[in-house]
């Protein structure tokens, strides 16, 4: 009997040594993080996108869609806030992000006031969380308490950047990718109403014009009159940005939902959700605002802590765009 207990007591050693080096799946993050080292890191990075947003009126969506292309690749740990040198190459040149990712301009000058009131202390991960949530408040959309305490990256990874998911995918491919990362139908449903703000290149949905999935037609599922007015702004694949919700385009609510009812989503990776039965349901829940804004703001926190470097890990950048020099 002694020694049974023994060889407990040893099992129970064991596995909280551990459970404590391995720590949790995603770090310890928390709202307050910044409360006592940077209590003015909301006020900083609030005011930043406000005034962003009277120059450039997409600034809300370039940042939340910045934030979700950090943490699809690699993790949210700021690794596509940097820049390609002669020895390092990062995400910005993948083809997801290529001349058309941006907000950059604005993080480093949010990352540039904190290094003065705060140096050292804010990372560049936890400055696009904020901004991105900013954006997304600014333009008449929902609140949440975001998580911080992310470290910045050492590293960034352009294959991941490159198989981020595109505007072809159908429904149950995206439900693959989305499940690769930790995320259910309802986080992809709710993450893709990003698009009920912003714009996008004809050359993410021109096929869908004239010459979808190779058939030399247009999409089917594609309102008539909404596709009239795409063929004259997308006569070729060019770089011509079109507004993603065609009801309210620069305000943060459920149109986009009521616009994949009616046929008249943007993008194939968009239309697909109430084209399937895989998603369709939720799409029509999500047709209420509340029930949208409450699942959207769930999914934001979860999405925020995928793949994190907290602690000791990584480092706080001194500029987004470089790795601090040793």
């Amino acid at each position: 009997m002694g020694s049974a207990s023994k060889r407990l007591r040893l099992l129970v050693t064991l596995f909280t040594v551990t459970t404590l080096l391995l720590g949790p799946v995603h770090g310890q993050l928390s709202s307050t993080f910044y409360s006592s080292s940077c209590p003015s890191v909301f006020t900083t990075v609030r005011s930043a996108v406000s005034s962003a947003l009277q120059s450039d009126p997409r600034a809300g969506a370039k940042l939340l869609r910045l934030f979700f292309h950090d943490c699809f690749a690699q993790g949210c740990d700021g690794s596509v806030l940097l820049d390609d040198t002669p020895t390092f190459t990062g995400e910005k040149t993948a083809v997801p992000n290529a001349n058309s990712l941006g907000g950059f301009d604005v993080i480093d000058s949010i990352k540039a006031s904190l290094e003065i009131s705060c140096p050292k202390t804010v990372s560049c991960a936890d400055i696009v969380s904020i901004a991105a949530r900013d954006g997304v408040v600014l333009a008449g959309g929902p609140t949440w308490n975001v998580e911080l305490g992310r470290r910045d990256s050492t590293t960034a990874s352009f294959s991941q950047a490159s198989n981020l998911p595109g505007p072809q995918l159908t429904a149950s491919q995206l439900i693959n990718v989305f499940q690769a990362q930790g995320l259910n139908t309802n986080d992809l449903v709710a993450l893709s109403g990003a698009h009920t703000f912003g714009k996008a290149q004809c050359n993410r949905f021109q096929s869908r014009l004239f010459n979808f999935n190779n058939s030399g037609a247009p999409d089917p599922s594609l309102d008539a009159s909404l596709l009239s007015t795409l063929q004259s702004i997308c006569p070729t694949a060019s770089t011509t940005l079109v507004d993603l919700d065609q009801g309210t385009p620069v305000t943060f609510d459920s149109q986009y939902y009521k616009n994949l009812q009616l046929k008249r989503g943007l993008l194939t990776s968009d239309q697909t959700l109430a084209n399937s039965t895989l998603t369709s349901r939720v799409v029509n829940t999500f047709t209420s605002q509340s029930a949208f804004f409450n699942q959207f703001t769930k999914s934001m926190i979860k999405m925020g802590k995928l793949g994190v470097l907290t602690g000791t890990q990584g480092q706080i950048r001194s500029k987004c765009g470089a790795i601090n020099s040793s």
